[in-house]
């Protein structure tokens, strides 16, 4: 299992000359994959909602040797996306890479959500996810017709009980990732997902400690994720030995997708 992103089991240089835009990018998955990035060779420009980590992270790369750039972007925001998305442009001349990893939810069964949680839920996962995409695409990857979406998700293969605000938005970007393939495919731009199962990261950290033990419990292979695993599918759907997956979701879960529901039914 390899768990360090730096320490990579791909070629040297395998992303160099890439320009790599990663959201959420200061901590858990996004972290790990935008220093997997950087430390394959592409230059890495990362936005989350809080300055602090994702300059931290852009500052860690620079040190080793890279070229990173960071900025507090909510994604909810379209102006504010489309700027952030245009300063990259101008700062590397390309976005080559999109990694849609920004997002956020809660656990709660569906009737104590409020139509207020459900809707800010479904506006940071899809709307946010869209608002980059849709400003990425039109202002980089179709004009040099080129690029690679990858968009990390949820395991929303039967449901999710217990997340149904996320469940709704995530099996929304997975239909969006279907449908921009097919558009997008012209213009030589490849769109995928990554759906984690659960991930030993800062974002199982809010989650009720039983809970966690139960997802572990319930694995297959009785064990939870690391945000370097997800980093590695990231950096194989990001390179040429992709070339020809599109409109696909990749399950990365130990299996949990096919066994080992969480939910009690009563």
């Amino acid at each position: 299992m390899h768990t360090d992103p730096l320490q990579s089991p791909f070629r040297e240089g395998l992303l160099r000359g890439r320009v790599a835009l990663v959201t959420g990018g200061g901590t858990g998955i996004g972290q790990a994959i935008a220093e997997a990035y950087g430390a394959l060779g592409a230059r890495v420009a990362l936005c989350g909602r809080r300055l602090d980590p994702v300059t931290a992270v852009a500052e860690g790369l620079v040190a080793r040797g890279g070229e990173a750039l960071a900025a507090s972007v909510d994604i909810r925001d379209n102006d504010a996306v489309e700027a952030f998305v245009q300063r990259v442009k101008d700062t590397f001349g390309r976005v080559d890479i999109l990694v849609n990893n920004a997002g956020g939810q809660f656990p709660s069964p569906a009737q104590l959500i409020t139509p207020k949680g459900f809707e800010a839920v479904v506006r940071n996962n899809l709307l946010g996810t869209f608002n980059v995409t849709r400003a990425v695409a039109n202002i980089a990857m179709v004009p040099q017709r080129f690029g690679v979406v990858i968009n990390i998700t949820a395991n929303t293969l039967r449901g999710f009980p217990g997340m149904s605000h996320t469940g709704a938005a995530r099996a929304g970007v997975d239909n969006l990732t279907k449908t921009l393939a097919v558009e997008w495919a012209p213009h030589h731009i490849r769109v995928n997902s990554i759906a984690p199962g659960t991930i030993r990261s800062t974002g199982t950290d809010r989650y009720p400690p039983e809970l966690v033990a139960l997802a572990e419990q319930k694995n297959p292979a009785k064990r939870l994720g690391a945000p370097a695993e997800v980093a590695h599918l990231a950096v194989f759907l990001a390179s040429d030995a992709a070339d020809y997956i599109t409109g696909t979701t990749l399950y990365i879960d130990g299996g949990a997708s096919l066994w080992g529901d969480l939910w009690q039914v009563e």
